[in-house]
């Protein structure tokens, strides 16, 4: 078992109050209160959210809106380290896919969001059993992501339809191998991270979100996702880490 523990302000371990890889009470909240993460390979899996073109590559439909938030966090090298950390450490990992399908077009009503991807043909597939034309496309993997995810050990989820894990498997492919704790990442941060994240703190799993291992869009309306998502992260997952604070726990 390793521990990965976080002060509040950032620094290492400093001899203050110690939690179980959780949160603090918002009374009496102190800055020198560490959050402790303690992860191993029986018990704790890395979930990946969406690593997929449309929202990691610079020739994916949504880049115009996400691309400086993913270059700033270095998102993509850091989801790889992740990554090459949990197949050298015996990690479980899981992907978490989004996928349009053409009989989803028949959808009545759909948010903003939802209205934006199926007119831009955001993650489309020919069919759910048709891959005409799906190798590298922008709902195909992110080419580096590839030998990580098509190694014959990654469990890839059923895919999600608009934001959580609601609609797909993923919460019964962790119960069946006793997963307990989740490191999270992916795309986007706002948006179907956040989802995941909440739904899988109230299925009873103990949530880290790893901060520069994701990513949200900036719209100059409805503002800058990502910053909204690190304000509920703090909120809800009992650990927001950097992927270097992952890392050391995961060795």
């Amino acid at each position: 078992m390793h521990r990965c523990g976080v002060a509040r302000d950032g620094a290492k371990w400093n001899g203050g109050v110690k939690t179980r890889f959780g949160r603090h009470p918002l009374q009496g909240f102190s800055s020198r209160q560490e959050r402790q993460v303690e992860v191993n390979n029986t018990d704790t899996a890395v979930v990946f959210i969406d690593p997929q073109n449309d929202v990691l590559s610079e020739d994916g439909v949504a880049w115009d809106a996400v691309g400086a938030s993913v270059t700033e966090n270095r998102t993509v090298e850091n989801m790889e380290r992740i990554f090459e950390a949990a197949k050298a450490g015996g990690y479980e990992v899981f992907i978490s896919p989004h996928y349009f399908y053409p009989t989803d077009s028949g959808w009545r009503m759909s948010g903003p969001l939802e209205t934006s991807e199926l007119e831009t043909h955001t993650f489309a597939r020919a069919g759910q059993l048709d891959l005409t034309g799906f190798r590298n496309s922008g709902a195909d993997w992110l080419d580096r992501f590839k030998p990580y995810i098509e190694d014959g050990r990654t469990v890839v989820a059923s895919p999600h339809k608009v934001f959580g894990p609601e609609s797909n498997d993923l919460v019964l492919q962790l119960r069946k191998r006793k997963m307990q704790k989740i490191i999270l990442g992916g795309m986007l941060a706002n948006m179907c991270v956040e989802s995941h994240m909440r739904h899988l703190v109230e299925q009873g799993f103990e949530v880290a979100v790893v901060r520069d291992a994701t990513a949200g869009p900036r719209h100059p309306v409805w503002g800058d996702g990502y910053q909204a998502a690190i304000i509920n992260y703090g909120f809800f997952a009992h650990a927001l880490l950097s992927t270097d604070e992952v890392l050391d726990g995961m060795r």
